[in-house]
């Protein structure tokens, strides 16, 4: 057996399913996972030594490569410092002032540990604000797993099928509303029925979590406008776009500004971290300051402060996303050329350098359609891929990442592995 075979056996007498999170189990892809011992730049390790070109990236916040060597340096200068004190800390008022210039609709920001926290404790705000319970989600939209949003949720959720979680209270559900992403008519109607009672909209302007579904003209627009109307809170989860589509994030590549913004992944670059921030007159609710209750021990932690300051530096830098958007550019077109060749049917959905491959002949615009595409022919591109050195989510509703560190060199290899892996599933 292998070691990551022996790994696995292990694992599973000792953690739920063997994992600490549901998609590493490899469920949907009917395997076992490679258990991953270290990572460079572009490239993952598994334990038995073989290397891949990785497109997961820690599932997004690896956009400067794995173990950069400028967000190392940081983190050791810090760890030698001390590794969590519980007290204020100069870098955390460093990464809140780069955070608040590149967002402008973020006047003050609150430092948490994880994406899960930073929508719970944006969604206690809203609520507070507004006086009001419900809150409007979108199908296939993922905001971590806190109660109220285990309601038509994507990511790992969509890979299992599971529509909610047993554990949760129908008194919670109950004010949760989960409507079709990109149908604006249907948040109209929702509005114009019981908008008095909404307290926000929350949503992931570009969805990563069904795959990435890109927003329709006038989806974002419209969800602000009706928002302001209603006097309802509306807030960006961009837990995955933040510092990834653009330095700005979405709302900064779609020219709106939302109440409350919700942040994860790159900001720590790497390290568990996570934030919320937005107008002053809402979170200034937020205790000391106001009677609305949330704390971490661990919040602005040094090292995840250090690193997330270092590798949002790195991506201020001239060129940087410019050089992004051309590496996945050329990789998409590079698989939809090979597509075309073996007539396999694909719909590529793509921004910036994130992307999702759908095997489906129509459009993906939306949760229910994203469920459309082929798992079984999924299956076999992942399966075909991973043999060939490239490390893909095992998860058809996953998105993919490039990042800085993936070169020239990489990419031709991973289109040249998406025509051998193509022509073996044409051959059958």
């Amino acid at each position: 057996m292998s070691r990551s075979e022996l790994l696995w056996e292990k694992a599973k007498t000792l953690l739920p399913g063997g994992v600490n999170s549901p998609v590493r189990a490899w469920g949907s892809v009917r395997g076992e996972p490679l258990f991953i011992e270290r990572a460079k730049g572009s490239k993952v390790y598994d334990v038995d030594g073989n290397e891949y070109i990785d497109y997961v990236c820690s599932w997004g916040p690896m956009i400067v490569g794995h173990a950069n060597d400028e967000v190392i340096e940081a983190i050791e200068k810090t760890a030698k410092k001390g590794t969590s004190f519980g007290a204020p800390t100069a870098l955390e008022v460093e990464l809140a002032e780069i955070i608040i210039e590149a967002f402008p609709s973020i006047e003050k920001v609150r430092m948490v540990n994880s994406g899960t926290e930073a929508t719970m404790s944006a969604l206690r705000l809203a609520r507070a604000y507004t006086g009001r319970d419900k809150v409007v989600k979108f199908n296939g939209c993922y905001h971590g797993h806190a109660d109220s949003f285990l309601v038509k949720a994507g990511s790992g959720l969509a890979t299992f099928g599971i529509p909610a979680s047993p554990g949760v209270p129908e008194d919670l559900t109950k004010h949760t509303i989960s409507l079709p992403y990109n149908d604006i008519s249907a948040v109209e109607k929702t509005f114009e029925q019981i908008g008095e009672e909404i307290a926000c909209v929350i949503v992931e302007p570009v969805a990563g979590n069904m795959g990435v579904i890109l927003p329709e003209d006038g989806f974002l627009q419209g969800l602000r406008k009706i928002t302001q109307k209603y006097k309802s809170v509306l807030i960006f989860d961009e837990v995955i776009t933040g510092f990834r589509i653009s330095f700005g994030g979405a709302q900064a590549y779609y020219n709106i500004e939302p109440d409350l913004t919700c942040l994860g992944k790159i900001i720590g670059g790497g390290l568990p971290v996570g934030a919320y921030g937005g107008k002053k007159e809402i979170m200034s609710l937020i205790a000391p300051e106001g009677d609305v209750y949330q704390a971490g021990t661990l919040s602005g932690n040094p090292l995840a402060m250090s690193a997330g300051i270092a590798t949002l530096k790195i991506l201020k830098r001239s060129g940087v996303y410019e050089n992004l958007e051309k590496k996945t550019k050329r990789l998409v077109n590079g698989i939809k050329e090979a597509a075309k060749k073996y007539d396999i049917p694909l719909q590529i959905n793509q921004i910036a350098s994130m992307f999702s491959i759908f095997f489906n002949k129509n459009p993906v615009k939306n949760y229910e359609t994203a469920l459309k595409s082929d798992n079984e022919m999924f299956i076999k591109y992942f399966y075909g891929m991973l043999k060939r050195g490239i490390y893909l989510a095992p998860s058809a509703y996953e998105a993919s990442f490039v990042s800085i560190a993936h070169t020239d060199e990489d990419i031709d290899k991973t289109i040249e592995a998406v025509d051998k892996t193509f022509k073996e599933i044409k051959e059958g």
